[in-house]
């Protein structure tokens, strides 16, 4: 079967050697993925709505590079850095995936690659035809 392979360009993958996304067959795993802002650095500071809105966008390039989309994530993992925030990130959850309802897992973790990250998240999908 065959892998293939999609890099976001963050400057943590060359670093640590890791990609953004790997897909085998149809089964697409997308790595925890962190609120960075477009030109760098973290979007959305203090604001964990903006930063979880953030990491389904990054996860959706990833996820149409490899032909799916948000509607097939099957499973969710959040890692947050303050579980009280968990309605905040739990509304962009449901907003980004929550009409095809993956199994979701949220955990409150002690801290994040860069201190005012307040959520990262990674997801499995299954793109049908991949």
């Amino acid at each position: 079967m065959q892998k293939r392979r999609v890099f976001s360009g963050a400057e943590w993958e060359a670093r640590v050697g890791y990609c953004r996304a790997v897909a085998v067959g149809p089964h697409v795993y997308v790595g925890g993925t962190a609120p960075v802002a477009a030109g760098g650095g973290t979007h959305g500071k203090g604001d964990a709505y903006a930063q979880a809105i953030r990491c389904f966008e990054i996860i959706e390039a990833a996820l149409r590079e490899l032909g799916g989309s948000l509607a097939d994530v099957v499973r969710t993992r959040m890692y947050v850095t303050d579980i009280e925030r968990w309605p905040e990130i739990g509304r962009a959850h449901k907003e980004k995936v929550g009409a095809h309802a993956p199994a979701a897992t949220m955990v409150e973790v002690r801290r994040l690659i860069a201190p005012d990250m307040i959520v990262e998240i990674e997801v499995d999908a299954y793109v049908e035809g991949a």
